[in-house]
């Protein structure tokens, strides 16, 4: 059965994101960074009457720093709080058959903990991210580098 996804690009790589996850879509404006956190956590941003954790997906893939300039987001909520999490770009939301994961297909170890599935989007495999598993891993980060 098909599934609605949201289209994104995270450091380079094409990605889905189920749209029941995702509160909006967004540019973050000003951020606050915040003390003692990990460096996945951006820090704290207002958006529309209400505070978000800002986190920048990019690092939790991969923990080298990519352009501070990024501005669009994804608002999710996990566990009744919000998230922003940073994408490079965004595109249209599409209907998709998910399929499972592959080992095979990951394009690298970081990957694995946050992609619950695939898609298959002009021929080739799009991975679907899991949004609580990326805020998992961020807070993760947090605690070992503390």
């Amino acid at each position: 059965m098909s599934e609605l996804f949201l289209l994104a690009t995270i450091v380079g790589q094409d990605v889905a994101i189920r749209s029941d996850h995702v509160e909006s879509v967004v540019d973050i404006g000003e951020i606050t960074p915040v003390a003692r956190t990990a460096p996945a956590v951006r820090g704290l941003a207002a958006l529309r009457s209400r505070v978000v954790t800002v986190i920048d997906t990019a690092i939790v893939i991969d923990p080298v720093p990519p352009p501070a300039n990024r501005r669009r987001a994804v608002v999710t909520q996990v566990d009744g709080h919000h998230y922003a999490l940073l994408v490079d770009t965004l595109d249209d939301a599409h209907r998709f058959v998910p399929k499972p994961l592959s080992a095979g297909l990951l394009p690298g170890a970081a990957w694995a903990a946050i992609a619950s599935g695939l898609i298959e989007h002009d021929g080739r495999a799009v991975l679907i991210l899991d949004l609580p598993a990326i805020v998992a891993r961020a807070a993760d980060a947090g605690r070992v580098a503390a």
